[in-house]
């Protein structure tokens, strides 16, 4: 049986509780993430001082896609959400992304991270008086996992790629405790793995909070993400509109779990998962090197449920690339304007970054695929902005030159209007069986996992529904937490 470890280390547990009640910690459940109006006043009142980015413990509780979308202050709304029109996309169906953008660290890793620390911590098992905690990830996990445990004050050690963006390493030398550069780019998450066994032969009293493997991640996107996306449905579904699928490049294989989450609710929807065509394991078991940060891969997650994937689709790192310039660039937005794009549109293109483009890109091949029209809902995740990655943009001006108009008018009719439904498979079972395979390679010969558990992921159809019904079983957990650290009476 699937289930997150929640056996509780008594020891352990009552110097974490010290721990929290010496620095004013109190932990937010999943139902307050879900629903921030769960939280007490007071709490509310204590973040009218703090900034979204500050390491402060109340930034726990802006784990959520509803955070007031201001830099600082900020109280709680609904969930932050941007629909793209026909006029950008191409297609006439509905694309609708949330935003990552307001989220502390400006991407919702933080959440997943959240999700894989939350019950090592109220359990015990993880001891931050004495335990380093370790966070393997090629960007935004790694930057979501030291701010998560700066605000719950134990040591972290990030690890991510070298060739990821400059932003993510200035921001981590100073929150982590120790960041690590593996070689390679976005694609090398082996690398990252070897570092990982390094570290666990080195001796140190550490836990290593992988994302790939860990349950808490999908749970965290299952359970939160999953109900922003179905608050987002409430709101814009007309009498005559359908909710179709929704398309996420698979990176961890965490916030495709928001798709399991949307199936029970619409039996008919899809699970569209994206690569970078220069990689195209899921498509091809194929392997490579790309440019689209944050969505690592050569190897299938151990959490990715792919029995429940509908479609697989590849992007060319090119066009998201050209695509970040086209939206961020004056001229790229000038065009934009020119071509009918809505003024409120353009000046909103940088809540886009990498991985949101490619998403985006995904969700227009989905679209065109199934000929989707004006009354058909696809959801997209737009990760995380450019504002980590304004780096890149100065590089590509450096590399290429000025971004002109001819430019605009290219990068808008190839890789926006353009985009076909090359690169994609609609998953048969016998595909679906192939991709879940791969698994074996990584997860069984090389990271300990277990014949046995690989195959009973395939074919106990309750493997999956045992792990999503672990939340109020957390939530209970971290609420006896809390009142053991005797902080919560008053509010």
């Amino acid at each position: 049986m699937a289930r997150i470890d929640l056996t509780i280390m008594q020891d352990r547990l009552e110097r974490t509780v010290r721990r929290a009640r010496e620095r004013n910690i109190i932990v937010p459940t999943f139902a307050q993430m879900k629903n921030p109006g769960l939280i007490p006043d007071r709490l509310k009142s204590d973040l009218k001082a703090v900034g979204l980015w500050d390491v402060h413990p109340r930034n726990l509780f802006r784990i959520t896609w509803k955070n007031e979308p201001k830099p600082s202050g900020g109280g709680f709304g609904g969930v932050n959400y941007f629909e793209f029109p026909s006029s950008l996309t191409g297609v006439n169906a509905r694309i609708i992304g949330l935003v990552g953008k307001w989220f502390p660290t400006g991407a919702h890793k933080v959440g997943a991270a959240f999700g894989c620390l939350a019950p090592r911590l109220v359990t015990g098992q993880f001891d931050p008086t004495t335990q380093k905690a370790v966070w393997p990830s090629t960007g935004n996990y790694c930057r979501g996992g030291a701010y998560d445990s700066a605000l719950l004050a134990c040591e972290s050690i990030a690890i991510l790629p070298e060739g990821m963006s400059r932003e993510r390493f200035e921001w981590l030398s100073k929150i982590a405790g120790e960041v690590i550069a593996t070689p390679g780019s976005e694609s090398n998450v082996k690398e990252i793995f070897d570092k990982c066994w390094e570290l666990r032969r080195s001796g140190q009293d550490l836990m290593i909070f992988n994302q790939f493997e860990e349950f808490g991640n999908y749970l965290w996107h299952y359970s939160v993400t999953g109900a922003a996306f179905e608050e987002v449905l409430k709101q814009v579904l007309g009498p005559r509109d359908q909710y179709r699928g929704v398309a996420l490049t698979t990176g961890s294989a965490g916030t495709i779990a928001s798709g399991d989450y949307l199936k029970q609710l619409f039996p008919e929807s899809k699970i569209v998962a994206s690569e970078a065509l220069q990689c195209p394991t899921l498509l091809e078991n194929g392997f490579g090197a790309h440019r689209i940060e944050g969505i690592g891969d050569k190897h299938v997650p151990w959490i990715h449920n792919v029995k429940n994937t509908d479609m697989v689709v590849a992007i060319d790192d090119q066009a998201v690339v050209s695509l970040a310039r086209l939206f961020n660039e004056p001229e790229g937005r000038k065009y934009l304007l020119r071509k009918g794009v809505p003024e409120e549109v353009v000046n909103q293109l940088d809540l886009l970054g990498f991985s949101g483009i490619a998403n985006l890109l995904s969700a227009i091949k989905f679209a065109k695929y199934y000929q989707l029209g004006q009354n058909d809902v696809v959801l997209i995740v737009l990760t995380d902005s450019m504002e980590l990655y304004t780096s890149r943009l100065k590089e590509m001006h450096e590399q290429y030159g000025a971004y002109e108009a001819l430019n605009a008018a290219e990068d808008f009719g190839r890789f926006l209007l353009g985009q076909a439904t090359d690169h994609t498979l609609e998953l048969t079972f016998e595909a679906r069986r192939r991709i879940h395979n791969l698994k074996y390679y990584t997860w069984v010969e090389q990271q300990g996992k277990t014949y046995e558990e690989i195959n009973q992921q395939w074919f106990d159809d309750q493997y999956w529904i045992d792990i999503q019904k672990q939340v109020p079983e957390i939530d209970a957990l971290i609420t006896e937490f809390n009142e053991k650290v005797g902080l919560t009476r008053n509010l």
